[in-house]
Parts: structure tokens; sequence; C-alpha cells
């Protein structure tokens, strides 16, 4: 970096991201799992009056070309979530009144599991919008999925850390595991925990949440240590925001009722346990495929240091083949990834409008035509391949335990 002595040579054989500074050109070139590329960042200050900054030139420049795609259709939002969250519903219905587990209740399960996972997509939007933004949209999601999901929007507020130039890519970034900069156990440690997920929002929600009233000390508690589903660093241990607290008061109580009233559905015998097991089949495999397709939505070879937006982009997938498990996988906008890092507000509808022009009409060494992906299952491979590679001694999430220590 400036003021440091640049790296004779750049190896790709241990370490995940390794960049050197360049005197003559205000680039950072970085040798990432599977290619060598150049970020522009800024130059030194002293040549910074006379030196046009090429980061802010090319994402200057993307803005430009995107930016009239900013408005939110609340037609599309309304008529996409009803859509899925209706038929997620209705196959949800069949699948519980199914006698068994049969060739038609797995088709069923299939379905339903994909169709929530799409319509809860949409926390990932709420989460973005500007205040006052769509807010009947966000109170019907929370009523038609946040709720008996158990997953209010609101627990998904760390997610603006992970658009930040202070916390991505670093311990305090509730969804960022250096999984590509450690040994392959943590990749096997992470999928392995798509198991326990729905057993876990039932404890929050359940139990650990209700009993926190009662206890300022264990409300603490709660508040920094126990996160949502949408949390894949366990190791994550900021704060709730004070500012909406009462709003998660508001949707705890409301899971819980309804926890409950499960709870008396069962013990009157209206429901069997048959349908409560389906359920947690349900949830499971709805929450899992969000789980497992986080594995490709960033290199995760980031070893803590604070990074640069160019960076943060440079560091994120967008995935733009296999058509129909892209489409099933990376439902409402998921698969423009780096696309959404660079601009975080353009709604999901947008995405793909917006990367057709950006591949179109940015030049050709821009950083943003480096950070596609052909497949879900080639991103994957390239963090595995990354993983092999380092050892337990040199592993990135010992920094991410001592962070945790810390907090």
């Amino acid at each position: 970096m400036p003021g440091k002595k640049a790296r004779a040579s750049l190896s790709c054989a241990r370490a995940t991201r390794v960049c050197t500074w360049q005197e003559r050109a205000p680039t950072v070139t970085c040798c990432s799992v599977s290619t060598a590329y150049s970020i522009p960042i800024r130059p030194p200050a002293e040549a910074r009056a006379a030196t046009p900054d090429p980061a802010t030139n090319w994402t200057r420049q993307a803005r430009e070309i995107v930016d009239d795609l900013q408005r939110r259709s609340a037609f599309i939002y309304w008529t996409d979530f009803l859509l899925s969250a209706g038929a997620a519903w209705l196959l949800a219905v069949l699948f519980f009144r199914a006698p068994g587990w049969g060739p038609l209740a797995l088709l069923e399960l299939l379905g339903a599991a994909i169709l929530f996972f799409r319509a809860g997509t949409f926390i990932h939007e709420i989460v973005h919008f500007r205040d006052g933004e769509l807010k009947w949209f966000a109170r019907a999601w929370n009523l038609g999925m946040g709720i008996p999901m158990l997953m209010p929007w609101i627990i998904y507020r760390n997610h603006v850390d992970h658009h930040s130039v202070r916390y991505f890519g670093t311990p305090d970034d509730g969804e960022y595991l250096p999984l590509a900069a450690a040994p392959r156990s943590e990749t096997i440690k992470y999928v392995a925990q798509v198991i326990v997920l729905p057993l876990a929002v039932m404890l929050r929600f359940g139990v650990l949440g209700p009993m926190s009233w009662l206890n300022r000390r264990m409300r603490e508690w709660i508040l920094t240590g126990v996160k949502s589903a949408g949390v894949s660093n366990p190791y994550y241990r900021k704060r709730f925001p004070k500012q909406d607290e009462r709003h998660l008061a508001m949707v705890e109580v409301l899971c819980f009722l309804w926890m409950v009233t499960v709870a008396v559905l069962l013990a009157r015998g209206t429901i069997g346990w048959m349908v409560l097991l389906k359920a947690y089949a349900l949830l499971g495999l709805a929450l899992g495929l969000n789980w497992v397709r986080n594995l490709a939505a960033h290199g995760y070879g980031n070893r803590g240091e604070r990074m640069s937006l160019p960076e943060q982009v440079a560091d994120s997938i967008n995935i733009t083949g296999q058509t129909w498990l892209t489409v099933l996988m990376f439902p409402v906008g998921l698969r423009y990834h780096a696309l959404h890092h660079l601009f975080p507000f353009l709604p999901y509808h947008n995405l793909g409008k917006a990367h057709q022009r950006l591949m179109q009409r940015l030049p050709a060494d821009s950083p943003y035509h480096r950070v596609n992906c052909d497949s879900y299952f080639a991103a994957v491979a390239r963090l595995w391949r990354s993983a092999r590679a380092v050892g337990d001694t040199e592993s990135a999430i010992g920094l991410w335990r001592s962070g945790s220590a810390r907090a």
C-alpha cells in the first residue's frame, strides 16, 4: 500500500488475496483464487490534486450508466411477493395434508421450499428500502413470511454493515467468513449448520426471547450475542441498534404468539406431530437454500483487512450462467451480487438491465468485467480449491474468533 515497499512477486499459492502497490499508476494488483487483476484506488496525497482518481472515474461512469434505474416499482414488488408467497403456502398445505413422504409429497416440499425461499428473499430488498419507502409492503411481508417463518425483517438490520467500507470482510461483518482463507473443515462446518437452523430460530423466538424480557442481563446477551439465520458469521458480536429495539420487541411478541398457537393446536390434536416434523423439514430446506447460496456470493478470501468499494466489488460475484438453476438458487436479483455491492439501492427488477448496460458500455479493462462467474458450482469450486491450500496455522478464522473474544 502507499508508503510501503512493493512486493517483488505476486503468488497465489497459499494466499487468497495478495495486493501490491504500483507507484507509477494508481492501482493495486491483486491475486485472487483464480486470477490476477488490478483495482484502481486513490493515489498518494501529494499526487491526488494533479492525478484523476481512476476508481472514482469508473464507478462514476457506472453510476451514470444505471442512474435512471433507481426507482422501485411497487406493482412488481407486490405482484411478485403475493404470487410467490401464495403459491408457497398452497404447496405447504398440500404437503402437510399429504400422507407420509411419498414422491408427490416430496415434490410439494421442494416446490414450497423454493417458493418460500424466493418470497423470503424480499427481506434483503426491504432492508435496502429508504426511509418511508414501501412501508406497507414491509408490514405485509412480516405478516405473510416474517412472523410465520420466524424471521421478521428487522432482525436483518445488521446487513447494512455488510456494505460498509469499515466492516465489510472483517470480523465485524455478520455475513462474511474467510472460508477461502481457512481449512476446508470450516466450509464443512458452515454447511452442516443447515440441519439446526430451524431449531435455532425456534429457540430464539420461543424460549430465549421471552425469557430475556424478564432479565436485563439476558436481554443484553440476546441483543449482542444471539443473531438471526441471516448472520453467517458466528463470531459477529455487534449489538442490535437501540433505535430499533421497540420494533424488535413487537415482532418477538408476534413470533412467540404464533409459536404458542401452533403448540395449542398440537396439544388439542388439531394438527399432528407429523405436521410439525414436516414444518421443520420445510423451514430447514427454505433456510438451507439461502445458506448454501451464500457460498457463491463472495470470494471469502479477505483476512480481516478493511476493503475499499472497488475491492468489495472485486470480492463479490455475479452468476451469469446456468439459467434455470440460477433462477431457482438466486431469486430476486441475488445472482448480481457484485452489482448489488456497487449499487446497493438498485431495485432487484432492474439489476439484469443494469448488468447488461455495464457489460456493454464500461471499458473492456474495467474491474466490473472480472466479477462474473459462469455457474454456482464454479464459484464454490474456486472457494474449495483455495481452502485446500490453507493449513490450520494459516487460517484466518483465528482473527474472527479473537474478535468475538474481545467483544
